[in-house]
């Protein structure tokens, strides 16, 4: 059975295989009203005012609808690592006044960050390059015998991880209620025949649909038989106030450059015995407590798993990052909430458009929408929205097969079929954007692109584009 949620029935077939050149049209379609949103403006990003050119031989203000993959940095956390590539140092061990400097910005960017995540007072916070980073340095730290249950509606991040031979998954489930239950099940069935600690992973926030997920019951269910929890805050991060002694969640990973600061630099926080009791997760300087001619000691701690130079600019991105959101929290949920909410609305009444939810069309959920155009292959949509429109989305499976070929009922995993369209919404975004995003996504399922594509091995590509997609190197 099909868990996709239908917002509009459409009165063109699909087109089972689509050609591979597309004619050309040429076509307006009427955009929406603007609705007035009243809130204080959040902060902002490096990336406005930005050009994208068009096939139209226009320069249009580039929508970034892709916040779900990448954010770009936000003005105070340029700021922040201007400031610090100024005194910019090794960390530990150095006596020096920029090594100083720079080892205290380091440990208090750690500090910012576990205070950002609502950790209890012995929890650690390492460091890492980012969320998948995170979830595998966890799954290397797990203790021998250790069953870890996931749902198959996880990122890949969070899919693949763990050991398969100590593996249960959960089939992608079709309510929130459905969810409890066969997790329960799972575990109920497991303690009969498992030995071993256990670890639960979860979601915040599905990057596919963007539905939030009841953490808290799942961790109340984790508890009853004896399990840990891991939060994949990867999308949760940037929309959610995390609070880990509240959630009663364990551990918690996420990424910087979902977060508004610099690819480069994630986080794992949460409890220190397992992390303590594993083989570091990198073997070499800062990791050893001593070394002699014939046995190591490593020491204890986050810097157990830092071993060498770390990315210091990218923690203190991240803690820059962390900073600006406890400071803006309230207007930041404000104005994406206000986003999203009119980007679900003008999809719902767009015929043609079919739009996907795990758990149903009144779930809570952050500004995360996923949807299909009746007939069209939705990496055509794709580029037809960025050369004509100037708006970046995000098409294929996004990381998370499984769930996808759920949503869109394709149990063989074709690849060909089972793709779609995400758009998401975040503080490059504005009004005007969603309004634009809304009208050509109504022009595409009206009447289709207005320029002629061609489909080669990189994708759909407009035939005879006029863009110079170049731009000189920045170095």
């Amino acid at each position: 059975m099909s868990i996709a949620t239908i917002s509009r029935q459409t009165h063109h077939p699909r087109q089972e295989n689509p050609p591979t050149r597309t004619p050309a049209r040429n076509h307006l379609h009427a955009v929406p009203d603007q609705i007035t949103m009243a809130f204080v403006r959040p902060p902002r990003t490096v990336s406005e005012n930005l050009g994208a050119p068009t096939l139209h031989r226009t320069v249009v203000d580039y929508a970034n609808f892709d916040h779900a993959a990448s954010t770009p940095a936000l003005e105070s956390v340029k700021a922040a690592v201007d400031i610090a590539l100024r005194t910019y140092s090794s960390v530990h061990r150095g006596n020096g006044y920029a090594s100083r400097i720079t080892s205290g910005w380091y440990e208090e960017a750690r500090t910012q960050v576990h205070d950002f995540v609502g950790a209890r007072p012995d929890d650690l916070v390492i460091f890492t390059r980012n969320c998948t980073d995170s979830l595998n340095l966890l799954a290397r730290s797990l203790p021998i015998e250790t069953t870890t249950f996931v749902f198959e509606s996880e990122h890949h991040a969070a899919l693949l991880a763990w050991n398969p031979a100590h593996t249960v998954r959960i089939p992608v489930p079709d309510s929130v209620q459905g969810a409890l239950t066969s997790l329960e099940d799972a575990l109920r069935e497991s303690a009969g025949t498992r030995e071993g600690p256990r670890l639960v992973v979860v979601t915040g926030a599905s990057n596919v649909t963007g539905e939030l997920w009841p953490i808290e019951s799942i961790v109340s269910i984790a508890k009853r038989y004896g399990a840990r929890v891991v939060l994949d805050a990867a999308q949760l991060a940037p929309h959610k106030k995390i609070d880990i002694e509240t959630l009663g969640v364990d551990y918690v990973a996420f990424s910087g450059h979902k977060l508004y600061a610099p690819f480069g630099a994630g986080v794992l926080a949460g409890r220190a015995d397992w992390l303590n009791d594993a083989a570091p997760y990198l073997r070499g300087g800062g990791a050893t407590e001593k070394v002699t001619g014939s046995q190591t000691a490593w020491t204890l701690g986050a810097a157990r798993h830092e071993a060498g130079s770390p990315n210091v600019i990218g923690a203190i991105a991240i803690a820059a990052a962390c900073a600006a959101f406890e400071t803006h929290r309230d207007a930041i949920e404000a104005y994406e909430d206000a986003l999203a909410g009119r980007l679900r609305c003008g999809l719902a009444a767009i015929e043609g458009v079919t739009t996907y939810s795990i758990f149903g069309p009144e779930h809570e959920r952050v500004g995360v929408a996923t949807f299909t155009i009746d007939g069209l292959d939705s990496s055509l949509v794709s580029a037809a929205l960025s050369a004509e429109y100037g708006i970046g989305v995000r098409n294929g499976k996004f990381c998370a097969h499984l769930v996808v070929d759920a949503l869109l009922d394709d149990p063989r995993g074709d690849d060909s079929a089972a793709t779609a369209v995400r758009a998401s919404v975040g503080l490059a975004n504005t009004q005007e954007h969603v309004t634009r995003l809304l009208s050509a996504i109504g022009a595409l399922a009206d009447l289709g692109p207005a320029f002629e594509y061609e489909l080669t091995s990189q994708g759909w590509v407009a035939v005879d584009d006029p863009r110079d997609l170049t731009l000189p190197r920045p170095w």
